[in-house]
């Protein structure tokens, strides 16, 4: 199915039978991305690699996703097989932002993101954010509403160019953003974006999240902005490490925020620049739905996400993030409402977490 040009997968099953759903759906759109200069890495990585290269890399990262969460392992298979793909490349397209690593990117923004539990419409909770994403990836977006045997749970997901995960909603209330943050070593372990998948496949609730997230073995730094309808908190991962931030502080740029590492902060001091610029952005925007009865419809969200100091325009370079779209999920609703590529440009749709899998514009 597919919405305004977004496709929207409904996967259901055991967790081979949703890769395998979701690979069929998305098999033409991977075979190109994967001719495009390898998932376009050879474009963005500091010296150009094959499969070949990289099939030590990716056999560690798969037996690493294997290990500690088998259920999604299952899941890559079935992608493959529904793609008609070899699993390496499964494993490829949910590590290569892993592989792409951070050393001399040009980085320069990568997400803003803020939740609330009062801010969302009706004063209720909201966790909207930025994607700030190099590649030109707009155009490998995708939404997948999962519901997996043996749970009532169901996941509503964004993902671009095959990913099981990147960030979402699920059905008990718990939604799911994230930041780029450079930090430590990035080696093989779980993905983040596959970690969130995880949490959002197994937890019912922040609390839960923050106690699964504490025990897996993150292959690279992110910050993780995590809500659900009575509480919120953003956690911050370097070398599997995790330090939850100031709660006085729900929004999140590219700069670490915790004392125990902003000494360890990688990021370039041009990034950085834009980084503290766009937290201040926005928090000064959250800081308008902060009084009892403010609390913003979605459209009103967007007009904040969409600032020119928070969207990141497109300069023309492959290389340089941009933003590529903007999301806006309330946890108690179960609905991802979304502005693919720029969203200063794009209409919002709306995708509802239901038995049987609909969206609307």
């Amino acid at each position: 199915m597919t919405t305004a040009g977004v496709p929207f997968i409904h996967a259901t099953g055991e967790p081979f039978d949703v890769g395998y759903q979701h690979g069929v759906a998305r098999a033409d759109t991977l075979h190109a991305f994967i001719d495009d200069d390898l998932c376009r890495i050879n474009r963005l990585a500091p010296a150009p690699v094959s499969v070949e290269s990289l099939r030590p890399t990716l056999a560690a990262f798969g037996a690493a996703i294997a290990s500690a969460t088998p259920r999604l392992s299952e899941e890559i298979d079935g992608l493959a097989s529904g793609a008609g793909i070899s699993r390496e490349l499964a494993v490829l397209l949910q590590v290569r932002r892993e592989i792409i690593g951070f050393q001399r990117v040009p980085t320069r923004g990568d997400c803003t993101t803020y939740a609330s539990l009062s801010a969302g419409p009706g004063d209720g909770p909201v966790l909207a954010q930025t994607v700030d994403l190099n590649g030109d990836l707009d155009d490998q977006i995708a939404v997948l509403d999962v519901g997996l045997s043996g749970s009532t749970r169901r996941a509503l997901v964004l993902s671009f160019g095959g990913l099981l995960g990147y960030l979402g909603v699920n059905s008990d209330g718990l939604a799911i953003g994230l930041n780029l943050v450079l930090g430590g070593e990035w080696r093989p372990g779980l993905p983040p974006y596959l970690a969130i998948r995880h949490l959002l496949d197994n937890a019912g609730c922040v609390a839960d999240a923050l106690h699964i997230l504490r025990g897996l073995p993150l292959a690279s730094s992110r910050s993780l902005m995590l809500c659900d309808p009575t509480s919120v908190a953003c956690v911050e991962i370097l070398d599997s490490e995790t330090r939850l931030v100031d709660p006085a502080r729900p929004a999140h740029t590219n700069h670490f925020l915790h004392p125990d590492f902003t000494s360890l902060d990688a990021l370039n001091v041009f990034a950085r620049n834009s980084s503290l610029l766009r937290l201040k952005a926005c928090e000064a925007g959250l800081a308008g739905f902060a009084e009892p009865g403010t609390g913003g419809g979605v459209e009103e969200h967007f007009a904040l996400l969409t600032q020119p100091t928070i969207c990141v325009a497109d300069v023309g370079d492959i290389r340089r993030e941009r933003t590529v779209a903007a999301v806006v999920l309330l946890p108690d609703r179960g609905e991802l409402h979304m502005r693919p590529g720029d969203p200063s440009r794009s209409s919002t749709q709306t995708f509802r977490l239901s038995r049987t899998a609909r969206a609307s514009t």
